[in-house]
């Protein structure tokens, strides 16, 4: 990610399309802003989310409301409560999300 050449932008987060995406079990609602190289988001999971994926992006992910485990595929497990942050890079290490009561993720990947 590089920040660098972005210009500023103010997010309304309430001007953008919700985008939903079923899990293997309940949903995550998001809105994006994508600038070049950065996309910035606001994830809800639903109570009950599994995602449906391995995912090996690299994020950097806030939890503002609830909270979460991220799963590593080698089987680490961490929960990230509010006010909480993780951050992983690129492929290292392939991860997915999932949350019993629900969660809302400010990400930037």
């Amino acid at each position: 990610m590089r920040l660098q050449s972005l210009p500023f932008a103010a997010v309304d987060w309430t001007t953008i399309p919700i985008e939903e995406r079923a899990g293997t079990q309940g949903t995550a609602r998001s809105r994006s802003f994508l600038d070049r190289e950065v996309r910035v988001r606001m994830v809800e999971y639903s109570s009950g989310y599994v995602a449906d994926h391995w995912c090996t992006k690299g994020h950097i992910v806030l939890c503002v409301r609830g909270e979460f485990l991220s799963e590593h595929q080698g089987g680490a497990v961490h929960r990230i409560r509010e006010g909480m942050v993780y951050i992983a890079g690129d492929g290292d290490p392939p991860h997915r999300s999932s949350t019993e009561t629900g969660a809302t993720l400010f990400i930037v990947d």
